[in-house]
């Protein structure tokens, strides 16, 4: 039975997939991609406020002024302590331009006196001062579920200080990343200057800075690695990382941070925190003060004058993405209370944009995906019935969350004060949050808990309560349109949640049982046919071209391939069991099965920059989406047999050469 009961007919021909969006100049055979989404980038030069935008971006814009049209119409007089008293003045002062240019870097002056005040023995405080909601100096923390223990929360101690975000930036040596990392070593001189540090002395506080974190650049774990949880997994009592990190004053630490009766943590990056621990030890305190007073007023400038959110602008968009000009102000400051007060955002979003049949439609859609996944598993040939039996216990244990919590999120302990300056009361947001995270140590695992907000466009799969999510914010056209055709909704939405689904069986989530436990429920065979089918996978994605001779990274992106591939799989057997799935009828030309490859390209439709390109290579675990739809449906007969793809063409890969995992 169809998702939706409707006939297209030449009568009333729907347009989720359109014709303007093609470039009929370019066969599907030689380049899919540019095929289905040619037109719409031609219609869609790129805006210079972006470094990339498609029509998930679009998407996005769609929920962003949506939001806007929500919080421009709360005013600043609403009861104190209500949350569109909280939400209503943060977004005002954000667009206060007059005042925050008065007041210039005024709201950071005690901050930084008080760091110059600051001997060798307080410097552990004031990091986890910043650790508290500010950024993340010298290493990070974080507190989630036990991975081995789904029900218990657990502090982990991660790699950080890195501004630039990946050590690769610190540590490579071609043009565009000599670029972007003397970019950097300029924006941190010039936010000296513009906190009053003469240029000399500016220029010195950068060296040493650059310093800092090109040495933690060197030990950090790659990012290849960083999905190795056999090689994070490391937990220790907290008496034994005293003993190992003897430098670094864990008592100091912990009170900072309201953590008491703390047995046991995680150490993520053991060689990077060691790093740590010797350089607290032997830096010259001038350095360390120079670093932390740079963290926090790196942290602070997109919310100060213009001449510090200006300097951030240049570096971290100019820079690193490409992007040309600034958004508009209202976009800026738009999403710092629906980001820091998103739930409180959220209520507002669901009740006025959220239809109530789209999560009957959704549970539906999903119950059709996951029956198509559970056969794809029964009937895989390379796995053993043995692992097949646990990995549909876990498929049938998905929690399923859709549009918005069930409880929302308690924001009254929340002040926002207006007579405080825009970035204290950011701060204070920021802080108000991490502390409820910090707070979670001594309670259990909270499973209704969401990890977007309603409002987001994105949905997600979490292994430690095997969840997957969708919030109301994607389930809007063109990924989710009840006017059109059941090939354009399991093409996009159907695509989705066949994603979401696959990352519980990635080379992550693999990793995690129907507990959301990390406990091998694989035989050996099994996991070796495992890897040797993701590499080959990942190799596929290697192959390709970015920019300027940079190679994808399909290690790093392995999670992703593999959702995508498998939810593209999944999603179009499910299709198949409709009504116009086992049909061959045509509506404007173009038959079910080519709707459904037409609709999968159009969500990954944009215009992108180099410059984010490259950088996305270094810090996205996602493909760039022309290689999100041509390297993925390469795998896909049903691929070649839509489009009569044969060999010679450029799309065609040869029967031994395509990977089918899920």
């Amino acid at each position: 039975m169809a998702l939706f009961a409707m006939t297209a007919t030449a009568g009333n021909l729907v347009k989720a997939v359109d014709r303007n969006n093609l470039d009929p100049e370019v066969a599907p055979g030689e380049n899919f991609y540019r095929y289905a989404c040619g037109g719409w980038m031609v219609a869609n030069p790129l805006d210079p406020q972006y470094a990339r935008f498609g029509t998930f971006d679009q998407l996005a814009e769609n929920s962003r002024n949506q939001v806007k049209d929500i919080i421009t119409t709360l005013g600043t007089n609403n009861p104190r302590g209500s949350i569109k008293q909280k939400v209503g003045d943060l977004y005002a002062q954000g667009m206060d331009s007059v005042r925050l240019n008065n007041e210039g870097m005024a709201p950071l002056k005690g901050y930084i006196d008080k760091i110059k005040t600051l001997t060798r023995g307080g410097f552990i405080g004031a990091i986890a001062d910043q650790h508290n909601g500010v950024g993340n100096p010298f290493f990070n923390s974080s507190v989630m579920a036990d991975m081995k223990d789904s029900n218990t929360n657990m502090l982990y101690l991660m790699q950080g200080g890195l501004g630039m975000g990946d050590r690769d930036y610190y540590l490579e040596k071609d043009a565009n990343t000599v670029k972007v990392r003397n970019a950097y070593s300029n924006y941190i001189q010039q936010l000296f200057q513009l906190i009053g540090y003469k240029k000399g002395n500016a220029k010195k506080a950068a060296q040493h800075i650059m310093a800092i974190e090109t040495a933690l650049a060197q030990v950090a774990m790659t990012r290849e690695d960083t999905r190795d949880y056999s090689k994070l997994y490391n937990v220790t009592s907290v008496a034994q990382l005293k003993a190992d990190y003897p430098n670094i004053d864990w008592n100091q630490y912990f009170d900072a941070l309201h953590i008491k009766n703390l047995d046991k943590v995680c150490v993520f990056q053991p060689k990077s925190l060691a790093k740590v621990n010797e350089m607290l030890k032997n830096l010259k305190e001038e350095d360390i003060k120079e670093y932390l007073i740079f963290k926090y007023v790196d942290a602070a400038a997109p919310y100060l004058s213009d001449a510090f959110a200006d300097a951030n602008f240049d570096m971290y968009s100019r820079a690193m993405s490409g992007k040309q000009v600034k958004m508009p102000r209202w976009k800026h400051s738009l999403d710092v209370p629906n980001t820091l007060l998103g739930e409180a955002v959220g209520q507002l979003y669901v009740a006025k944009y959220f239809p109530a049949d789209s999560k009957k439609k959704m549970q539906q859609l999903i119950d059709n995906l996951k029956k198509a996944l559970g056969e794809h598993i029964a009937t895989l040939s390379w796995m053993s019935p043995k692992t097949k039996v646990n990995a549909l216990v876990k498929l049938n244990s998905f929690t399923v969350k859709i549009g918005y919590p069930d409880k929302w999120f308690d924001y009254s302990a929340l002040d926002i004060d207006p007579s405080k300056s825009y970035w204290e009361n950011v701060l204070n947001a920021r802080r108000f949050q991490a502390a409820y995270e910090y707070s979670q140590l001594d309670k259990p695992v909270d499973k209704e808990r969401w990890y977007m907000t309603p409002q987001t466009v994105n949905a997600y799969y979490e292994p430690s309560s095997n969840e997957i999510c969708f919030p109301a914010g994607i389930l809007q056209a063109p990924y989710f349109d009840p006017s059109a055709d059941d090939a354009c909704n399991y093409g996009a939405i159907g695509v989705v949640i066949g994603h979401e689904m696959t990352h519980g069986f990635d080379d992550q989530g693999r990793n995690f049982d129907h507990n959301g436990n990390m406990v091998d429920w694989w035989t050996a065979e099994d996991a070796a046919k495992f890897q040797e089918l993701a590499s080959k996978l990942g190799a596929q994605y290697s192959a390709e071209i970015v920019a300027d001779g940079v190679h994808a990274n399909g290690n790093f992106t392995m999670g992703e391939n593999i959702a995508d591939h498998g939810g593209l799989r999944v999603a179009y057997s499910a299709f198949k069991k409709t009504e116009q799935g086992k049909s061959n009828e045509k509506i404007d030309g173009f038959t079910p099965d080519q709707r459904f490859f037409l609709s999968y390209a159009n969500v990954w439709a944009a215009n992108i920059t180099k410059e984010e390109m490259l950088r996305r290579t270094k810090v996205d675990p996602h493909s760039l989406g022309v290689n999100r739809v041509n390297v993925a449906i390469r795998n896909l007969e049903e691929f070649f047999n839509a489009f009569n793809v044969k060999p010679g063409m450029s799309m065609w890969r040869d029967p031994a050469d395509r990977v089918i995992i899920w």
